[in-house]
């Protein structure tokens, strides 16, 4: 018999500014959503002005996890510690392990006046904490996209999906699932996710309904329950991220843009960036 994952819980993401001033809508990592093993964090950032985002992210550290941004629209300038520099365009994706320590800055750029995107947090389990820091970046011409006959797509990031389109990204701590799933009204998605893994689905246009019949609307996030079959029916065209990975199940001490597993890790993190030891 057939199990379908169904929502468990439905989250709204809460306004609120990070870097210097850049407005967004935290969806995981506030106070009603703490964090989601292995993911610790989920911003949607998105704007046609300005003044909300053009401060962006001046240079700061990270160490103990991996940040991933995803452009929909716009550009995001970076650079680093190490002298790694570059931009993520319309599209594009920056999966940046962290591990020991690094330096960088974010600076937004519009596309035709809009940026919109999204950044999220992936826990590294404790083997992993002090690895090197590493990048993997993708234009958008690179991330596979597998379209389906009812007009759906899926841009495979990373994971695999049924029928065997196999994401952009490398990531053997927690195996992850990232989908950027669009779909015209009334189409049917049926797809496979990992029973082990923790999942949610973030709507960012339209609206959508899962197995269990529940709507889920833009700007909602469902946490789904474990499931032989994922399927989704699109009541509106509708855009949404599909995320899932392993839980490491890992004591969890953070703070700031430090992520580590003891209270002394976390203090050694702070001594080592105030003492110039970051990459």
């Amino acid at each position: 018999m057939t199990t379908y994952n169904q929502i468990k819980k439905i989250h709204r993401g809460l306004p609120a500014s990070d870097g210097a001033g850049v407005k967004l809508t935290r969806i995981i990592g506030n106070h009603q959503l703490p964090d989601l093993d292995p993911f610790l964090l989920l911003d949607h950032f998105g704007s046609d002005q300005a003044d909300d985002y053009i401060a962006g992210f001046p240079a700061h550290p990270h160490r103990g996890f991996e940040t991933v941004t995803y452009m929909l629209k716009g550009k995001m300038r970076h650079q680093d510690s190490v002298g790694n520099n570059g931009v993520i365009e319309d599209g594009g994706i920056q999966w940046m392990t962290a591990g020991k320590g690094i330096i960088h800055s974010e600076m937004p750029e519009q596309t035709k006046g809009i940026l919109s995107g999204f950044q999220l947090w992936v826990n590294l389990p404790k083997e992993a904490k002090m690895t090197a820091p590493k990048y993997q970046e993708n234009t958008a011409a690179e991330i596979p996209v597998e379209a389906h006959d009812n007009g759906t797509t899926i841009k495979v990031i990373a994971g695999k999906t049924k029928q065997g389109t196999t994401g952009i990204i490398e990531n053997n701590y927690v195996y992850p699932n990232y989908w950027d799933v669009s779909m015209p009204a009334e189409a049917q998605l049926n797809e496979h996710i990992d029973a082990a893994h923790n999942a949610f689905v973030y709507v960012y246009e339209g609206q959508i309904q899962l197995a269990d019949q529940q709507e889920l609307n833009a700007g909602y996030l469902a946490i789904l329950t474990p499931g032989d079959e994922l399927m989704i029916q699109a009541t509106d065209d509708a855009s949404f991220i599909v995320v899932s990975g392993h839980p490491l199940d890992e004591p969890v001490e953070r703070a700031g843009p430090f992520v580590m597993n003891t209270r002394e890790q976390l203090q050694q993190a702070y001594a080592d960036y105030q003492a110039g030891n970051f990459a």
